[in-house]
């Protein structure tokens, strides 16, 4: 039998507990490289679950922990509260959360900020440490003293007022950059910790791969393949860097980039753009266009399994490594394929639906 999941409710900001109430319909969403996200229903079937409910739920203000077990496997902030009554008058308390990573998009740079051959990852520290040192926004989120050997040149301004988040987004997305996420889990003291997890060039996990088979564990995939994003020519645009307004204005543009031996081989010249609005030294922008225009030359696209849950499948899984072995009509021959896990949905046991969890997949 699978353990119960239930949801504690913390203050923000001391993330002292107000409550621990039950939850259904959830769904839990985490990710590398995307903000995860919670869903599901707390029931409200009488006065004192509805006054204890009314006290804990406070959009904006609760800290959201999901426990398995003893076990964290989730956190982030409630965001969005809907009351609702179906029409057999059962009330529902609708919840939707963020992944801690949310609080960093609702936070904005104020003060202008400049780095001279920095660790980019010491940059990153440098924003979780301006956002929290704010009166009101210190949540908690740790971190280590990992660099990545890559230096960077920044002058963030105040005058864009760039989301921490965004800026966090757009440094990792540079040529040689690097992977962020806030983990959520129970320390050996049984404390609630918010670590920020940074990888160069990706996050890694695990050192032995979870092998996975259809038939058998894996209940259902979809392995797909889409050139709609493929780009074998590029060029970005940055910020209107013209200070004199009697003349015509135009943004800073990176060089045209083009594949040839993509060409030569035979596919079509397929082209695509990225702007960067804020950006006004040229370095960067050639960096951001040629770290786009690599990616989109062989876009990545996200295979996806859904796998009945078992010991091996937690949040801890995100960045490690699973090997595939499919055989059926399309791979008579059998598939046999490691992939990286970037994401993953979990969703618990409900009468007749069984605990599962869908994985999303890159080539590692």
């Amino acid at each position: 039998m699978a353990p119960p999941y239930r949801i504690l409710l913390c203050d923000l900001r001391s993330d002292t507990l107000l409550d621990a109430l039950p939850i259904q319909g959830v769904s839990i969403d985490d990710y590398i490289g995307k903000t995860g996200r919670l869903t599901g229903t707390v029931p409200i079937p009488n006065a004192e679950l509805a006054a204890r409910a009314r006290r804990a739920l406070i959009p904006g203000r609760t800290g959201v922990w999901v426990e398995r077990g003893r076990e964290i496997w989730w956190g982030g902030i409630l965001w969005t509260l809907n009351l609702a009554s179906d029409d057999r008058g059962f009330l529902g308390a609708q919840v939707q959360c963020g992944g801690w990573e949310s609080y960093l998009y609702r936070r904005l740079l104020f003060d202008t900020l400049t780095a001279t051959q920095v660790d980019q990852l010491d940059i990153v520290r440098e924003l979780i440490d301006y956002a929290q040192e704010t009166p009101g926004g210190n949540l908690g989120i740790t971190y280590d003293s990992t660099v990545s050997g890559v230096l960077r040149d920044r002058t963030f301004l105040r005058y864009d007022q760039p989301s921490v988040g965004e800026l966090l987004d757009q440094l990792s997305s540079l040529e040689r950059g690097f992977e962020w996420r806030i983990g959520s889990y129970r320390d050996g003291d049984g404390r609630r910790v918010k670590r920020l997890h940074l990888g160069h060039p990706v996050i890694r996990g695990g050192a032995t791969d979870i092998v996975l088979d259809h038939p058998g564990p894996i209940l259902s995939y979809a392995l797909p393949t889409d050139a709609t994003l493929k780009a074998n020519a590029w060029q970005s645009r940055g910020a209107s860097i013209n200070t004199n307004q009697a003349a015509d204005s135009f943004p800073l543009m990176s060089p045209v980039l083009v594949d040839d031996d993509d060409i030569a081989a035979g596919w079509p010249r397929l082209d695509g753009t990225s702007d960067y609005t804020t950006v006004e030294q040229q370095a960067t922008l050639d960096a951001h266009a040629r770290a786009d225009w690599n990616a989109a030359r062989t876009p990545v696209t996200i295979p996806e399994i859904t796998v009945l849950l078992a010991d091996t499948i937690t949040p801890a899984l995100l960045g490690s490594t699973v090997r595939l072995r499919i055989r059926d009509l399309w791979h008579p021959n059998g598939l046999d394929v490691r992939y990286r896990v970037v994401g993953m949905t979990i969703t618990p046991p409900e009468r007749g639906r069984p605990e599962t969890a869908r994985l999303y997949l890159e080539v590692p």
